[in-house]
């Protein structure tokens, strides 16, 4: 059968799996972000695509019969341009579309078919290619996967290569128009299969490349693409004279899985001898790639109790070889299960899949809480002989479910509580569950079901030890419940697994025994309010405020004392708890808020230890009309002239309660008549009057005008009370004037006077004392002295003659102890150690000069200015340094100096000193007195 007739005989179009979708849209839509710059090109350089087996079934493939459903993405990035498409192999046409039909009956696909496409634009000169390779779902080698099986099979992929590749004939133009003709269709040359890894020796050759003008020209053949001039480059050459093909180096389909070389030939000039033709290599898969498993360690749970089937988890590892063939189809199966218990093999894989799964029953998590499952990858599918294996850790952790009741380890509790105590632990309930802790299926939760009707009780559970805290939340009396006998369940958070019954052991009983205690006397009514009127005299009985000890079995005494009555009003009776007052109520007390005033009392028994209760007591007190209105405001101001809106608003302010404060009602009195001759009051309201000037004209000043205000008590309270008005010139507005301001402010008359009074006496006051002490000035320097001024001795420095030393120091240099006449042996003293009792090189102090004709007062003043100049002088002796002196001997033939007695045979009169003044008076009094003294 020709091709014609072929061509002719089509009846379907078949459409590949294989469809190039082309890629033209540009630019961004509203609101989306910018997508990034437009690459061209496959989006893979490799297709692999899988025909199903129910297409074959032991016949032909005809065109028109759908192989698959996968798709080949192209980009062109052309805008909206035409792509077109070529195919390698013969047996596939490519459509504008980008759709890979079949062209041709293909017999079968026992044998992967793999094949070229190629991209071309209208307007550009790029290309882009791709691989396909068509292969049957499940497809097994033909060849047993034996050592000798692989080596046969890739010789004959090897030997099978075409040695000899002629270039096709060119198209030849028709004698009557410079259109093509068209030929019949050339042969078209089979891909070049090399496989991977090859060990050489390289180059090694792939294929002849021949001319059949090479008889008569001197062709040069050459090609080019990726892998020759283009990167990865040098990977295949060519014998540019015979055209031999060659390949330099090991292939690796990992990296590459194909290669589209284009061959030339041309003449010793250059010249084009041929159309170039295109060269397809596809690089044989070998198995040179483990399974890798994405991860080294996988997790997984099932829960406890599962039945067999339930799905654990799953496992995937890749592999880089041709899945299509062996080399990539990898098996999975279980190397070991740590530990065995309760069998070997709780858990099996599928070996395609790698889904983990149970195979037996008895997942217990009290028992086993983790599995260690050693899993295997092999490729060949599972063939350990020549696959390549490796192995990866799949822990599988025993998930907890609820399958362990909680039980309670005894049958009863016991404790004990004192009465009138909350939030106070009386026993703890211990628990056993062998569920996971801290969980929702091992915390505890305890219910009170029966015993305590009241609440008195409430059991809380602690969350580290999961046991029951029997708290008391409200209290218990043990005159009313001596005991309590509670049943407590405890059960968990989380419902008992589908199956599980609860168990005996998580019910048990509760006896608590209630302890008495010395309860405090307690008020029965507390507090309790009493009403009274104020003004109740002291010694008023109010009203018994007693207390009861709830002590029923205990014979106890109640005693009474005040604890706090800040007014200091009431007494309570130490037995029997009777008010009575101390002093009068009042109402407007501070102490009374809101009329209620609160006193605190103490009632405490006999009991050891002794108890006590408080009680408040509130009197109530009535107001009665004791208080008289006050008038307010207590100044104002009105013009001297009559005027309407001159006038004054009063009011009153009565300390009392409705109904003993307004209406009020005001009134001038009758006296003096000048108050009602030139005021009058005329009333606003039941609290508020209008006082104004009754006459047209008032002189300007202050006015003091009493008002009479009673209230509307039975009986009502009167007061008199006094405003002071002001009384101005005013202006236009009302307002007093500045003129009028400071003339109703001004002084009176006889304020007047009085000030000028005070001035004048203070003035003779000031002028007495000057004239006073000019006086006294004269007085003291008229006085004659006291004594004959040869006689006296202020101011007289006596100056003594050295006197020698003792018996024993004779021969001692006195005039070292001289005070010496000048100081020039200091001033040329050499460098060395000094006296320390020298006196001070420095200019000497000057001291008060003694006046010629001296007061006697001045005396005394005179000695305490040169005491003072004596001690501020640092050349005055005794100098102010460190005195040393010389030993001086043992001892003195002289006798003690104490021995000597009193020239003086008779007393002496010191009398005299009587006359020298006040400064000698002590003195007078020491040696004048006599025997008296």
């Amino acid at each position: 059968m020709t091709s014609e007739s072929v061509k002719m005989n089509i009846g379907f179009v078949a459409l590949l799996t294989c469809t190039l979708l082309v890629g033209s849209t540009l630019g961004t839509k509203l609101g989306q972000p910018p997508k990034p710059p437009c690459k061209p090109g496959f989006s893979q350089n490799f297709y692999t695509v899988i025909v199903s087996r129910d297409i074959l079934r032991g016949q032909s493939i005809l065109k028109g019969t759908t192989l698959s459903s996968e798709r080949v993405k192209f980009e062109s990035c052309l805008h909206n341009r035409e792509v077109v498409f070529v195919s390698s192999d013969p047996a596939f046409s490519v459509r504008s579309d980008g759709s890979v039909y079949v062209e041709q009956e293909v017999a079968n696909l026992s044998k992967p078919v793999q094949f070229m496409v190629t991209a071309r634009g209208l307007r550009d000169t790029r290309i882009w290619e791709t691989t396909v390779k068509l292969a049957v779902a499940g497809h097994a080698p033909s060849i047993p996967l034996t050592q000798v099986g692989i080596e046969e099979m890739l010789s004959r992929a090897w030997d099978s290569q075409p040695r000899l590749i002629k270039f096709p004939r060119k198209h030849l133009r028709s004698s009557s128009s410079n259109s093509l003709r068209r030929q019949k269709r050339d042969w078209v040359i089979p891909p070049i299969n090399v496989p991977e890894n090859s060990r050489g020796p390289f180059p090694q050759m792939l294929v002849r490349i021949r001319s059949d003008q090479d008889v008569t020209v001197g062709i040069r053949y050459s090609i080019t693409g990726a892998g020759a001039d283009q990167p990865p480059s040098d990977i295949y050459s060519i014998d540019p004279v015979n055209g031999k093909m060659f390949v330099t180096k090991p292939l690796d389909r990992e990296e590459r899985a194909s290669y589209h070389l284009r061959a030339h030939a041309v003449d010793m000039n250059g010249n084009q001898v041929e159309n170039p033709i295109d060269l397809y290599i596809y690089v044989i898969d070998m198995n040179d790639n483990r399974p890798e498993f994405q991860n080294q360690v996988y997790n997984g749970s099932v829960d406890e109790g599962s039945k067999p089937g339930s799905s654990v988890m799953q496992v995937t590892a890749g592999d880089a070889d041709d899945y299509t063939t062996a080399n990539g189809m990898v098996r999975y199966r279980i190397l070991s299960q740590t530990p065995h218990n309760p069998i070997p093999n709780m858990f099996t894989i599928n070996s395609e899949t790698g889904d983990i799964i149970t195979v037996a029953a008895g997942l217990d998590r009290e028992k086993v809480s983790q599995y260690t499952i050693i899993v295997q990858a092999t490729d060949m599918e599972g063939n350990l002989n020549y696959g390549l294996s490796n192995t990866a850790t799949a822990l599988i952790s025993i998930t907890d479910i609820n399958d362990n009741p909680p039980e309670l380890t005894d049958k009863t509790f016991s404790g004990e509580v004192p009465e009138n105590k909350v939030n106070v632990v009386v026993t703890n309930l211990t628990v056993v569950d062998r569920d996971q802790p801290h969980s929702v299926n091992w915390n505890a939760v305890y219910r009170i079901v029966s015993g305590d009707p009241s609440g008195h009780f409430t059991v809380r559970t602690n969350p580290v030890t999961n046991e029951g805290m029997l708290t008391v939340v409200k209290p218990v009396d043990f005159e009313m419940n001596r005991a309590f006998m509670l049943m407590v369940v405890v059960s968990n958070q989380a419902h008992l697994a589908s199956g599980i019954q609860s168990s005996l052991s998580s019910t048990a009983g509760v006896t608590i025994s209630v302890q008495d205690i010395n309860e405090p006397p307690v008020f029965p009514v507390n507090p309790k309010l009493i009403r009274f009127e104020e003004g109740v005299p002291a010694g008023t009985s109010l009203t018994v405020f007693s207390a009861q000890d709830p002590d029923h079995f205990i014979h106890q005494t109640v005693r009474y004392s005040k604890l706090s009555d800040p007014a200091n009003w009431l007494r309570i009776n130490r037995t029997n708890g009777q008010i009575s007052t101390m002093a009068l109520l009042d109402r407007e007390s501070m102490y009374v808020k809101n009329n209620v005033y609160e006193a605190t009392f103490l009632a405490f028994d006999n009991g050891a230890p002794q108890a006590s209760g408080t009680g408040t007591l509130q009197i109530y007190l009535i107001d009665v009309n004791d208080n008289a209105p006050v008038l307010m405001p207590r100044e104002g101001q009105v013009c001297e002239r009559a005027r309407p809106a001159s006038r004054v608003n009063i009011t009153a302010s009565d300390a009392d309660g409705d109904p003993n404060v307004g209406p009020f009602v005001f009134e001038l009195p009758s006296f003096p008549a000048s108050v009602r001759r030139n005021w009058t009051v005329s009333r606003l309201n039941g609290d508020y009057a209008q006082l104004r000037l009754k006459i047209p004209y008032l002189e300007s000043g202050f006015y003091d005008i009493p008002v009479f205000v009673s209230d509307s008590g039975n009986p009502p309270l009167s007061n008199r009370s006094v405003i002071r008005i002001k009384v101005c010139p005013c202006d236009d507005n009302g307002d007093c004037s500045a003129t009028g301001a400071v003339a109703a402010a001004g002084l009176g008359t006889g304020a007047i006077i009085a000030i000028l009074i005070c001035i004048i006496i203070l003035l003779t006051m000031v002028l007495i004392f000057v004239m006073w002490m000019k006086r006294r000035e004269k007085e003291r320097q008229a006085k004659p002295l006291l004594i004959d001024p040869e006689d006296d001795v202020r101011d007289n420095i006596l100056k003594y003659d050295e006197e020698g030393g003792g018996e024993e120091d004779q021969d001692y240099d006195l005039s070292q102890l001289q005070q010496p006449e000048s100081l020039d042996h200091i001033i040329n003293k050499p460098a060395g150690v000094r006296r320390v009792d020298e006196r001070p090189v420095i200019a000497e102090s000057q001291y008060p000069v003694r006046p010629s004709l001296p007061h006697p007062g001045d005396i005394g003043d005179f000695i305490i200015d040169g005491l003072r100049a004596a001690d501020n002088d640092p050349t005055a002796p005794p100098y102010d340094s460190l005195l040393v002196f010389d030993y001086e001997g043992s001892g003195s033939t002289a006798g003690s100096v104490s021995s000597l007695n009193s020239s003086s045979s008779g007393d002496q009169d010191y009398d005299y000193l009587n006359d020298w003044g006040p400064r000698f008076k002590k003195l007078a009094d020491l040696y004048g007195g006599g025997e008296e003294n």
